[in-house]
């Protein structure tokens, strides 16, 4: 007699096509918690997205998100800064809000992490075009390229302007053209 297999289950009559996840299958609610914020700080939000399919019910994913900011686990404040800090040298106050908000994060703490952004933008789209590009462009649509590179990592149209040179030996355009 063979065995069936799980994807041969899965298109069986009344079978669904991913299992349904239980608490009581694997480690607890609280030890995964433990090991997602191990690997990198979460927002309460993105906590409870990655807990949720493992929950029983809504309370005790609340009480284990409650248990988790209690003990000082689980912060906010620590999530953003940490964000900010593995992508805002990439990336503009724009992709980084944008980023911010898709993790759950909202009110004072976006605030201050835009402010931060806004802040520092010239100087981050400074050190992105130098580290890719490093040199002018030669012709008006080098500098077209080069400005849709920095437009798309979410810096300001008016910062990306100031940062990449004018074309410089005149190519397609006059010199001095803003493209």
């Amino acid at each position: 007699m063979r065995r069936s297999t799980r994807s041969e289950a899965a298109h069986e009559p009344g079978a669904s096509a991913e299992p349904k996840r239980r608490s009581s299958d694997g480690p607890s609610l609280r030890a995964r918690a433990l090991r997602l914020l191990a690997r990198r700080d979460h927002t309460r939000a993105e906590l409870a997205q990655r807990l949720a399919p493992y929950a029983d019910d809504e309370a005790a994913l609340q009480a284990v998100l409650d248990e988790c900011a209690a003990k000082g686990w689980l912060d906010e404040q620590r999530a953003v800064q940490s964000h900010l800090h593995r992508r805002g040298q990439r990336l503009g106050a724009a992709r980084l809000s944008a980023e911010l908000r898709a993790r759950g994060v909202d009110g004072e703490a976006l605030a201050q992490a835009r402010a931060w952004a806004e802040a520092t933008e010239a100087q981050r789209a400074h050190a992105v075009w130098a580290h890719r590009f490093g040199q002018p462009p030669r012709d008006v649509a080098e500098r077209a390229r080069q400005q849709r590179f920095l437009l798309a990592r979410g810096f300001a149209p008016e910062v990306v302007r100031r940062v990449v040179p004018q074309v410089v030996d005149g190519g397609d355009g006059a010199p001095g053209d803003d493209g």
